[in-house]
């Protein structure tokens, strides 16, 4: 059986989403990323960059949401585009530009916002305007369109989700305010049976909550020396 490493994080509440969608059977293994969990070596043989999730199914191993994603879609046969070189180009394209572009800046704002030990007023403005920036970039998309790649639900639109939905704790209260496109596709997704059971994963494993000295110094080794 699939087995799926998780936790309450943005990205792998997309592949909880597919799974969901999908039924596939799989087993739901918690990763504790407060605890340290991610770097103990049984997980590092599975995803040496200590991050989740990451998905083992058979011999194969996948991490990165994208791939993972990809990968799935791929395996069912389920949430992709018409199989024609242009969805295919629009497809690679968008699950791209949510890997390297909407994913890490946004992670990125939320740091400098809420765990950074200085409030770096360049740092914070930065990856502020980068999220926000990309966040523009697929409201216009979803100006001329129902989903990220035409009237079909699609991964791109589960990928675009699992971050979109987070915008007011990437970009402050408010954040929502230019973005009623991109708003109305993430409700619509919220309301779906799936995405309510995709949400719900987490209850079903008590992840620590605190961000003390442990959770920092597993979830942000530099500041190991800072906070040891």
């Amino acid at each position: 059986m699939l087995k799926f490493y998780y936790s309450a994080a943005p990205n792998p509440t997309k592949i909880a989403l597919f799974l969901e969608e999908t039924g596939l059977p799989h087993e739901a293994i918690p990763v504790d990323t407060r605890k340290g969990d991610q770097h103990k070596p049984e997980y590092l043989a599975i995803n040496p960059n200590a991050k989740v999730p990451a998905i083992v199914d058979g011999d194969a191993v996948v991490f990165d949401s994208s791939a993972i994603l990809l990968y799935l879609a791929e395996k069912t046969g389920k949430f992709l585009p018409e199989k024609t070189d242009k969805a295919r180009g629009e497809l690679l394209s968008w699950m791209m530009f949510v890997a390297s572009g909407v994913g890490p800046y946004s992670g990125q704002s939320v740091h400098f916002r809420n765990y950074a030990p200085e409030k770096l007023p360049y740092a914070i403005n930065r990856y502020a305007f980068e999220a926000q920036r990309h966040f523009g970039i697929l409201d216009k998309r979803l100006a001329t369109r129902k989903y990220m790649l035409g009237d079909t639900y699609t991964i791109v639109d589960m990928n675009v989700w699992g971050w979109a939905r987070l915008i007011p704790n990437v970009l402050g209260e408010g954040g929502w305010a230019k973005f009623g496109n991109l708003k109305r596709l993430v409700d619509e997704i919220n309301a779906r049976p799936a995405a309510q059971r995709a949400l719900t994963l987490k209850d079903k494993h008590k992840f620590k909550s605190e961000m003390d000295a442990e959770a920092l110094n597993a979830m942000f080794p530099h500041l190991k020396e800072k906070v040891a």
